[in-house]
């Protein structure tokens, strides 16, 4: 019977061969995940003895994350500005550079957010459990979302966080599913976030097979010049915006100047353009007058 620490370099050494980048790190996750412990507390474990069955099951998912399946997909999470969100193959993964779009949104107070395309509802979510966390369990949020699957992770992530009560989540595309959810005296939201389809098509086989094979293909390309989704947010914000509102949308880091001058066209006011912590165009920010 091997130990932990003979299975784990194994796997380290498989997953190195097949080009995996922090191959160790990965299996680390991979086995803490078997092994049903906290990664933190994988260390101690590690000199101890692995049944036969745990060490087929741990290379088993070695093999499928050398096949390049993400880690989210085989462990069935995924970490996103501290809190844990349950993922499947049917939503993005949270990526660490979304959260700029978190920090750029929390930078100033707002009693309502609308959440475009909402996925696995992690920008929706973390942002009312921040606030919350600052004692403002006041601020609401709606999220519309054009896969059922989708939605149906976003609706069981709203759940296990408790906020059902401040988080409505709605089916359909962009700006459709307001219509009749929405009251006609309402007079727009404080704020609007949206990671939308920015892949253009020249990119998508360029992608890196981890996302390109395992990735919802409609979060991720808009099968055209990566604007799409920006232009048909853009038509409609104007109608949805409360006066002085705020737009926020991720980006590709290549099309800062493409969607600041798009915002400007759309009449908003004060466009900025925000970096990742990698200097990487990011997020762009707009304000309705």
């Amino acid at each position: 019977m091997k130990t932990g620490t003979q299975v784990l370099v194994a796997a380290t050494r498989m997953l190195t061969e097949a080009g995996i980048e922090d191959a160790g790190r990965d299996a680390r996750r991979l086995l803490a995940h078997a092994m049903k412990v906290p990664s933190s507390r994988l260390t101690l474990m590690l000199p101890e003895p692995v049944s036969d069955q745990l060490a087929a099951d741990f290379e088993s998912l070695i093999l499928r994350r050398a096949a390049r399946e993400p880690v989210s997909h085989l462990t069935g999470r995924r970490m996103f500005y501290g809190r844990e969100f349950l993922v499947t193959p049917d939503v993005l993964d949270p990526r660490p550079e979304t959260e700029t779009l978190i920090e750029a949104a929390l930078a100033e107070p707002f009693g309502n957010v609308l959440d475009l395309g909402t996925g696995s509802g992690c920008i929706l979510l973390t942002l009312l459990e921040e606030l919350g966390s600052m004692g403002h369990h006041e601020v609401w949020g709606v999220g519309t979302e054009l896969s059922q699957e989708a939605f149906e992770v976003a609706w069981w992530n709203r759940n296990a966080m408790g906020l059902e009560e401040r988080a409505v989540l709605l089916p359909g595309s962009w700006f459709d599913p307001l219509g009749e959810a929405v009251d006609p005296d309402f007079g727009g939201f404080d704020l609007i976030v949206s990671n939308p389809p920015y892949v253009t098509a020249a990119e998508w086989e360029e992608l890196d097979p981890t996302v390109r094979d395992h990735e919802p293909r409609m979060a991720l390309t808009d099968e055209a010049d990566g604007l799409m989704a920006y232009r048909d947010i853009l038509h409609e914000v104007d109608l949805h915006l409360a006066p002085k509102g705020r737009l926020l949308v991720e980006i590709g880091p290549e099309q800062g100047v493409q969607v600041a001058s798009l915002m400007v066209q759309a009449g908003l006011d004060a466009v900025r353009i925000v970096q990742d912590l990698d200097g990487r165009d990011r997020v762009v920010i707009g304000r309705k007058s």
